[in-house]
């Protein structure tokens, strides 16, 4: 499923996000940019060492923020690493704060050239944030920030499965 946001494409893709063929792709990253598991550790694994001696040098990220990396042996060129909030209730600034992860990761696509970029659903997996929320936070923030940003061309979710896929979904026809 595709939407055109200005110049821009908007697309949701059910797959696996190390396999993109963007230029980059972000990495829903702890703040310490250490492997993990879930989508970080897939990225890690499937980039090499060269990311993870990239994310040494940065010395971590806090909640809300972004850096970029080499891509190591993915297709994509770089890694864009933000650390998502853990949810609690909703009420702890979790939608300001996952709100962020996708415009800090966006900002730094634009200022490193970046025109196409693939990012997960950042923080529904081991840190609990609902995907129905978190869908319309990521939508909502991305189409927000591509109506004022024509340099980049692509933005592409990946999710993984059928479920997460049909609940963005959903999420992108109520936008």
């Amino acid at each position: 499923m595709e939407v055109k946001v200005g110049p821009s494409t908007l697309e949701l893709v059910e797959g696996d996000i190390t396999r993109q063929d963007t230029v980059a792709i972000v990495n829903a990253a702890n703040k310490h940019l250490r492997p993990g598991g879930g989508v970080d550790g897939a990225i890690h694994r499937a980039g090499g060492p060269a990311i993870e001696a990239a994310c040494r040098q940065l010395g971590g990220c806090p909640m809300g923020e972004a850096r970029i990396t080499t891509g190591g042996n993915l297709k994509a060129r770089y890694v864009i690493h933000t650390v998502g909030p853990v949810y609690r209730d909703g009420c702890h600034r979790e939608p300001e704060l996952l709100a962020s992860c996708y415009r800090e990761s966006l900002k730094l696509a634009s200022a490193n050239g970046i025109k196409s970029l693939a990012f997960p659903s950042i923080s529904t997996g081991v840190y609990g944030y609902p995907m129905e929320d978190a869908a319309r936070v990521a939508l909502k923030t991305v189409t927000d920030y591509l109506a004022h940003h024509p340099e980049i061309e692509r933005v592409r979710l990946v999710l993984f499965g059928r479920a997460a896929y049909e609940v963005y979904g959903k999420a992108l026809q109520e936008l």
